[in-house]
């Protein structure tokens, strides 16, 4: 399929559409965050700033691709658990959307959870359900990502999304097995409308074990990337993460520069960066932070909590692998790749229009 235009929902600074666009797909993101709303216009990419809820597929006529990374706080393991704790009843509100019970009484009921981004997590699906209710036009593939603690409710989305006439595949992926220079692991679902079938892509490279050699495993992936491949500095490094509180600070994580970072959080300004030789380096810069994220080097990092916005982010190059399956296309090419390492503002900033 030769997607129109792709409607991202919690776009935050723009992952997932570096990657389209990067494809030739154009997007529009609609994303809350002020700071990361602020990027987003540096870059060039279509914004509305507000609330998902506030939007619907009739605000985005073009868009025949929905995608969503919504937000995750309550489902992590660093979070409160709420999300963990609210799953049960998370997948009785898919039931019940599916079953088109009334919408006011199924909102009604989402105000009550203990937190409400918990419930955000089904408003892909609303969108879905209503592009098919109310505009009678499907969208024609639909890309979410999430926490693994959310392949739950994105397998409740795949018996709910075949019914409605989608091909389905969800589980878990490896950013590393897709040569972003990171390890972090990703719930994702790809649904295509029709009778095709659709697969999450398959890894290209190889996943990174600790103690394991870079040129182990199978052979027919190429190895693990490592910090250095896209941080350059004059010598070798390792990163110590100081994320979290509790336990011995010198025994929390630690990884060198030839090895994958760790999962980059939004938290990453605290890592300290030390040379072999123990001595203090700089920490890492938005831009090397947001390229172990695989966002290109001049990315227009802007705002505040430039930190938060790069560690909320979608890996760009894994979302390029992830995009390219949904649409049924063969894996992306290594030019195609090489394009996510410079970024080229593709249009005028303008806005999406605003909800009344």
């Amino acid at each position: 399929m030769q997607p129109t235009k792709i409607v991202d929902l919690f776009a935050g600074p723009g992952g997932l559409d570096v990657a389209a666009e990067t494809l030739g797909v154009p997007t529009v993101g609609i994303e809350w965050d002020s700071a990361a709303c602020t990027t987003r216009r540096a870059s060039g990419l279509a914004t509305a700033e507000g609330d998902v809820r506030m939007y619907g597929p009739s605000d985005f006529p073009e868009a025949d691709v929905l995608a969503g990374g919504p937000p995750c706080q309550t489902f992590t393991v660093a979070g409160t658990g709420v999300g963990r704790r609210a799953l049960e009843e998370v997948l009785r509100f898919v039931d019940r959307l599916v079953a088109r019970e009334d919408r006011e009484e199924i909102e009604k009921d989402l105000a009550k959870l203990d937190d409400e981004r918990t419930g955000l997590v089904l408003q892909p699906l609303i969108w879905a359900l209503d592009a098919i209710d109310k505009l009678d036009r499907p969208y024609r593939a639909i890309v979410l990502e999430q926490v693994p603690a959310v392949l739950p409710v994105w397998k409740e989305y795949g018996k709910a999304l075949e019914r409605e006439g989608y091909k389905v595949d969800c589980g878990i992926l490896h950013t590393e097995a897709f040569g972003v220079p990171q390890t972090r692991r990703r719930a994702v679902l790809v649904a295509r409308y029709g009778k095709d079938p659709v697969k999450l892509p398959a890894a290209t490279h190889r996943t990174y074990r600790k103690g394991v050699a870079r040129d182990s495993g199978d052979a027919s992936l190429l190895p693990w990337r490592t910090m250095a491949d896209v941080v350059s500095r004059p010598t070798a490094f390792e990163v110590i993460s100081n994320y979290g509180t509790g336990g011995d600070p010198k025994a929390r994580g630690r990884r060198r520069s030839e090895e994958p970072s760790a999962t980059v959080t939004g938290k990453i300004s605290r890592n300290r960066v030390v040379g072999l030789d123990g001595s203090e380096l700089d920490r890492f810069s938005f831009s090397e932070a947001g390229r172990l994220q695989t966002f290109p080097t001049n990315y227009p990092w802007s705002g505040r909590d430039v930190g938060q916005q790069i560690g909320n982010a979608v890996p760009p190059r894994l979302a390029m692998h992830i995009l390219s399956a949904a649409f049924g296309w063969d894996g992306p090419s290594e030019d195609a790749l090489q394009g996510l390492n410079t970024w080229t503002v593709r249009r005028s900033v303008q806005d999406a229009p605003a909800t009344v």
